[in-house]
């Protein structure tokens, strides 16, 4: 029998954290995501079976134990805590049942939060995103050193990016450099 054991998006077994000057760089783990998507005509019904209220474009929104933003017309990302929601994508289409096509995304993905009074200056280096106009629950997507990328912001000094999985270590090379180049 195969002994298997899981392994961040950088191919740990824990979660990566970087201080650099003021900034920290953290490989954030701990989230389950499933994307949702409304399914043609059925976007008022998807509205009334959600439990929260689905976030408009460039916005994020919070209920209980879920978070949502938006990452295209009629579709979101829904993030919640992986131990108490492991399944999401099954307890999500639970509650939407045939209003929307929801498919689990958790490990397509990562993310890491960066945090720090410099956050504005590192963003600027590897994205055009307006990041100083930014306020707390915005959600770009965009690009982060030529990968695309979601980049929200979580408070005034701190932000996620989120990217595809296969690009973590690019991803997290560039955010390292940059941050260094800072300090």
């Amino acid at each position: 029998m195969h002994k298997l054991k899981p392994i961040t998006p950088l191919g740990t077994e824990t979660p990566r954290v970087d201080q650099i000057g003021t900034l920290t760089i953290s490989e954030v783990v701990d989230q389950a995501l499933a994307s949702v998507a409304a399914r043609e005509g059925q976007l008022d019904a998807l509205t009334k079976a959600f439990p929260l209220t689905l976030p408009d474009v460039g916005t994020s929104a919070t209920q209980g134990d879920l978070t949502a933003f938006w990452t295209g017309p009629d579709q979101w990302m829904i993030s919640a805590n992986h131990d108490q929601h492991e399944l999401l994508a099954a307890e999500v289409k639970h509650l939407v049942g045939t209003t929307a096509s929801v498919v689990e995304q958790t490990d397509g993905w990562c993310r890491f939060d960066i945090s720090g009074a410099a956050l504005c200056d590192l963003i600027e280096r590897l994205s055009n995103v307006p990041v100083r106009s930014m306020a707390t629950g915005d959600v770009i997507r965009g690009t982060i050193e030529h990968l695309g990328a979601f980049l929200w912001r979580l408070a005034g000094d701190r932000m996620a990016v989120i990217a595809p999985r296969s690009s973590a270590a690019s991803l997290h090379h560039a955010l390292v450099a940059a941050a260094r180049s800072i300090a």
